[in-house]
């Protein structure tokens, strides 16, 4: 009985442990912010609800540049049912591993942080639904590739349940 314990214990402790993004700080290529989102890119994603289905796609235009330690990255989005968005990021590098970024439908600031390969940026985003905007909190993770190629992953959550989750390749054209 006292091994099923220590094993059920065990068990909940590792199921409650989660991935740091300075877990990926001796991993390689360094991801740098600075760096992959200057120029333009392409951005190709689709959005899978909260059952795994995909149910939206999209193709993106990224124009990005960084100026006195602030970057900018312009994005233009077209849905694969023919909705169009648009999004600007204003994006500044706080020390060698945190950055805040911020943009008119971001609530607050984002907080980014950049360990080797990785850069995870946290924040809430106000999504349309039904005429309405909604609170969805992003916990976005993009892993370079290499230097023209990153991959992207976010889930979204409202109340702490996941709603939908987002995947996207970056390319720099």
């Amino acid at each position: 009985m006292r091994h099923l314990i220590a094993v059920l214990f065990t068990l909940g402790l590792t199921a409650c442990s989660s991935v740091s993004v300075d877990d990926y700080s001796d991993r390689q290529p360094t991801f740098s912010p600075e760096t992959f989102f200057a120029g333009a890119l392409t951005a190709h994603g689709v959005v899978k609800d909260y059952k795994g289905y995909a149910s939206r796609s999209f193709v993106a235009d990224i124009t990005a540049c960084w100026q006195n330690g602030i970057g900018t990255l312009d994005e233009r989005f077209v849905f694969d049912d023919g909705e169009k968005q648009t999004r600007q990021w204003t994006m500044k590098k706080i020390n060698a591993h945190h950055y805040e970024a911020t943009a008119s439908d971001v609530v607050g600031t984002a907080k980014g942080f950049s360990y080797g390969p990785a850069f995870k940026l946290e924040y809430v985003l106000l999504v349309p639904v039904k005429g309405k905007n909604m609170k969805i909190k992003f916990d976005d993770w993009i892993f370079m590739q290499d230097e023209r190629v990153a991959i992207n992953r976010a889930t979204m959550t409202k109340f702490g349940i996941k709603v939908a989750e987002l995947t996207v390749m970056f390319v720099k054209d």
